[in-house]
């Protein structure tokens, strides 16, 4: 305005000022009248001009005010205000009216973004947004806990080299085609997608043309590979007994029916057959059983010494023929949150195991403790106060490379010697789903020959004066625990293995 309203006082006042000049030098007048004269007219016209200027500048500083209003949560402006209204009010309302619509779709504009960074960021699956020229545009941080950051802007084929992906990533660019492909990505380990490429039907601004999304099929595989490894183990540990006893029935019908010797021979070892697939039948109903009620944990409180000192009692004949010292210092442990048969069975196939494959004449112990949460991770993933339990055997050991799969079903480190004493191989995998529906946790410790010492820890019953109170978090039937790459498909306790020290 400074600059502007000399300059428009000068054109417009100029054509008089000129004449009265003109006038004087014509001597038409006088030289100190045509000076006054110019003087009064541009002091005329300064005054006329100044107040539209400053209307003009009052007016572009109110839309300019609401303009940055319009793009900001800032109050809108008031009008200018002077001896006479600069806008009419029908003109400023709609001005007004304007700007708020501008903030209104601001907002709406910035929530949609939000909403849709959130939905991006949040997607449990990978998903990447490509370009024309197959380039990576973009890609949420569930890709990049896959692939590692710094994707954007590179090709495709520098991330994912499947052929027959890479070719529906063409189509779907080029030529605008839905495309489903499977396929596996090979490493440490084996993990399987299903990769779907649908394109936009008009290109995203950023250049995205075509989306990738990835769904994780891995727990699916491996569901299906265990169930069909499932019934061929059950069917094979069926067969077996059947095939024998099959056998001796046609021998007995046939050539040794008037050989009593080989009669009460062949009985016996019939009657042990038959045992071996009442036990198998037994396990697997109980496996099923179990695995029906894993969603739901225990409520109820369970007198953790008299568990374990019943459990003793019963193997206590077992334990004597392989002269196995068993020691048990569980006196001064505190009840747990368990169903009492439950953990009588987990503790007994424990303990089973190790006096069956213990050291001849040697000693198991059964030890409980409350477990420092600052120094063990166990009890610390437990996340609330938990009792350990502890069977430890002084047998051969266990390889380091059998520990993750020990509580697979009917998974036996030595087959052959496992049959011989009568395992099925599913007294483990029943101990982990029953510590599972629990909330508790299972290690096992093992070096080939220093022995094997197998860890659960349950939630203890915390006390509030004389009174046992199992606390709300639990109790609760809702409570779930994380997943984790360690469960098989039906769950299971975390294992973890690591060698005794």
């Amino acid at each position: 305005m400074r600059r502007r309203l000399p300059v428009a006082t000068l054109l417009l006042a100029g054509p008089g000022v000129v004449c009265l000049l003109g006038l004087a030098a014509a001597g038409q007048l006088e030289p100190r009248i045509a000076l006054g004269a110019s003087g009064l007219t541009l002091a005329a016209v300064f005054i006329i001009l100044y107040p539209h200027f400053a209307h003009v500048k009052a007016l572009a500083g109110y839309i300019e005010a609401l303009k940055s209003a319009g793009t900001n949560d800032a109050p809108l402006p008031r009008p200018p205000q002077g001896a006479s209204p600069v806008l009419a009010p029908e003109l400023d309302e709609s001005l007004v009216d304007t700007a708020r619509e501008r903030q209104r779709r601001r907002r709406e504009l910035e929530a949609a973004i939000a909403g849709n960074e959130s939905i991006l960021s949040n997607l449990p699956d990978p998903l990447i947004m490509l370009d024309r020229n197959r380039r990576i545009v973009r890609a949420n941080p569930a890709t990049e806990d896959l692939f590692g950051t710094g994707l954007m802007g590179r090709d495709l084929v520098g991330v994912l080299r499947n052929p027959a992906l890479l070719a529906a990533a063409d189509a779907a660019v080029g030529q605008g085609e839905n495309r489903i492909v499977e396929f596996s990505l090979h490493g440490d380990i084996e993990r399987h997608f299903s990769a779907r490429l649908v394109p936009l039907r008009t290109p995203a601004l950023d250049g995205t043309v075509a989306i990738l999304s990835l769904h994780d099929l891995t727990g699916i595989r491996r569901a299906e590979r265990m169930r069909a490894d499932f019934v061929a183990n059950a069917s094979h540990e069926l067969r077996t007994p059947l095939s024998s006893l099959i056998g001796f029935i046609e021998t007995l019908s046939g050539p040794a029916r008037d050989d009593s010797e080989a009669q009460h021979r062949f009985l016996g070892i019939m009657h042990e057959q038959a045992l071996r697939m009442a036990r198998l039948v037994d396990d697997l109903l109980s496996l099923s059983r179990i695995e029906m009620q894993e969603h739901t944990p225990p409520t109820v409180a369970a007198d953790l010494p008299d568990v374990l000192e019943s459990v003793v009692r019963a193997l206590e004949l077992k334990a004597r023929a392989r002269a196995v010292e068993v020691r048990l210092d569980v006196a001064d442990a505190p009840s747990v949150v368990g169903e009492s048969d439950e953990l009588a069975q987990v503790f007994q196939n424990l303990l089973d195991n190790a006096i069956k494959y213990g050291r001849r004449g040697g000693q198991v112990r059964v030890v409980a403790r409350l477990p420092d949460v600052h120094q063990d991770p166990a009890a610390r993933r437990m996340g609330r106060p938990a009792v350990a339990v502890s069977v430890i055997d002084d047998g051969e050991g266990i390889s380091r490379e059998h520990l993750p799969r020990l509580t697979e079903r009917f998974y036996r480190v030595d087959t052959a010697r496992s049959r011989e004493l009568g395992g099925t191989g599913l007294g483990l995998a029943i101990v982990k789903h029953i510590v599972n529906r629990h909330r508790g946790q299972l290690t096992i410790d093992s070096e080939a020959g220093r022995g094997t010492t197998f860890t659960v820890y349950l939630p203890r019953v915390e006390t509030d004066g004389d009174r046992d109170v199992v606390s709300e978090e639990l109790s609760s039937a809702v409570t779930e625990r994380r997943a984790n790459p360690l469960q098989d498909a039906h769950g299971g306790p975390e294992m973890r293995h690591r060698r005794a020290i």
